[in-house]
């Protein structure tokens, strides 16, 4: 469409009017008529009035990369701060975890302490009351036989016979 449009206007620039082109004519047919000056005048033409616009579109667009390239990096480093700052969310649950779990062992530790002085003392008090009943064991049967003894003094022993 722009090389028709190109071919067209260059067509009209020389004098050549509707008339004298039909539309069904080819534009390759068109071009032995021009003259060679003539279309690098006017290459040369369109070249220096878009030329511009099109450098300045260039280096917006490579400003306009540079600042996509800064503007990635920059979130790159968001992204890695917010990674951070998720490990160390996850690093204080796990110090709150560590600090409940502590607190546990050391509150099993004060009870098998204190369950410890119970049964010391439970043993102390059975080692006591086994002593204290093998004390009166002893002393029962010491009794017994004290009363046998006596029993046995006190049954009457028949005379000898001289």
């Amino acid at each position: 469409a722009v090389c028709a449009e190109l071919s067209h206007s260059t067509l009209l620039f020389f004098g050549v009017g509707p008339s004298d082109a039909s539309p069904d004519e080819g534009v390759v047919e068109d071009l032995p008529l021009i003259d060679e000056k003539a279309v690098e005048q006017l290459t040369e033409g369109l070249i220096s009035h878009y030329l511009p616009d099109l450098q300045r579109s260039k280096s917006a667009l490579q400003e306009l990369t540079q600042n996509q390239v800064v503007l990635l990096e920059t979130l790159e480093q968001e992204i890695s701060k917010f990674k951070e700052c998720n490990s160390i969310l996850d690093i204080n649950a796990l110090f709150s975890e560590a600090k409940h779990y502590h607190n546990k062992l050391v509150s099993i530790r004060n009870e098998m302490m204190m369950i410890h002085e119970k049964t010391s003392k439970l043993k102390k008090r059975a080692l006591k009351l086994q002593q204290k009943r093998q004390k009166e064991e002893l002393e029962r049967e010491q009794q017994r036989e004290k009363e046998l003894e006596r029993e046995k003094q006190l049954t009457a022993k028949p005379a000898k016979r001289t």
